[in-house]
């Protein structure tokens, strides 16, 4: 089992890294402009498009290059935004308890018991589409779970006898999180973002695909929701080039993160040895 999720590990850290670097470098990756026509229209893969090309002439692989920035900027800014939001709520509400830990969880609860994918779909209809707006409501979204998961903990290591003695000597609040609260939620935290990476990515290309995206962007779900508008598209082979790369970017980064999420678990949770 230690082989299996160290492998597992392995495999997720190179996914990931794979896709930060493509992310990083897609200036220098991309051999083609992802917004100008550069071909014929619907060309199949060749030495000079090696995805081919699209209904309006633009190099499929420049585009997949390029989605995969969209996607880690929209993953990385949603998934600080839940961690920061759910980390304060939640050590806050662990630590003040009473009415303000009530009414917190009462919120969170409420929170956690929306549908997710309807809710984004009717806010992100109604805002209008743009980045910062799938990142600010993919984040909102995904803050309930790790609010509860902090306040746990919180609660946890405040009621421990070192935590204890610490604040009969005095120990203020900004001293009983620096010292022991971070180095407790440190590990978890890795951890819950990381599986959050994953989730908010695949919704991200979830609300592309339905159009609730910049049509401007380049991302992997406008580039399925663009394809699946093509006449025709699956009377012909060009359903292959136009749909598979997408399809299997977003899957490869999603499974990417699961991989790297489980190889995590046995560093971060002690219990998982016992």
């Amino acid at each position: 089992m230690k082989l299996s999720l160290s492998a597992m590990l392995l495999v997720g850290v190179t996914m990931v890294a794979a896709l930060v670097i493509i992310a990083l470098l897609a200036p220098l990756l991309a051999p083609y402009d992802p917004r100008l026509p550069v071909g014929p229209s619907l060309a199949p893969p060749s030495s000079d498009h090696f995805f081919g090309t699209n209904i309006l002439g633009q190099d499929i692989f420049s585009r997949i290059v390029w989605g995969a920035r969209s996607s880690v900027v929209v993953g990385l800014g949603s998934t600080a935004l839940a961690i920061s939001v759910g980390t304060l709520v939640g050590v806050s509400s662990g630590l003040i308890g009473g009415a303000v830990d009530a009414l917190a969880m009462r919120v969170v609860d409420i929170c956690m018991a929306l549908p997710r994918l309807p809710l984004l779909v009717l806010v992100a209809a109604l805002v209008g589409p743009n980045r910062l707006t799938l990142v600010l409501l993919i984040g909102f979204v995904f803050f309930a779970a790790p609010a509860r998961i902090f306040r746990s903990q919180t609660l946890t290591v405040r009621q421990r006898g070192f935590v204890q003695s610490a604040r009969g000597f005095g120990g203020g609040v900004f001293y009983l999180v620096r010292r022991h609260l971070a180095p407790a939620i440190g590990p978890i935290l890795m951890s819950v973002s990381v599986a959050i990476l994953g989730n908010t990515i695949l919704f991200a290309a979830t609300l592309a695909f339905l159009g609730l995206a910049d049509p401007t962007d380049v991302s992997w779900g406008l580039m399925l929701n663009s394809a699946l508008a093509t006449p025709g598209l699956y009377f012909t082979s060009a359903w292959t080039w136009l749909v598979l790369p997408a399809g299997f970017a977003i899957s490869l980064a999603v499974l990417g993160f699961t991989f790297l999420g489980v190889g995590l678990e046995p560093l971060v949770n002690p219990r998982w040895q016992r």
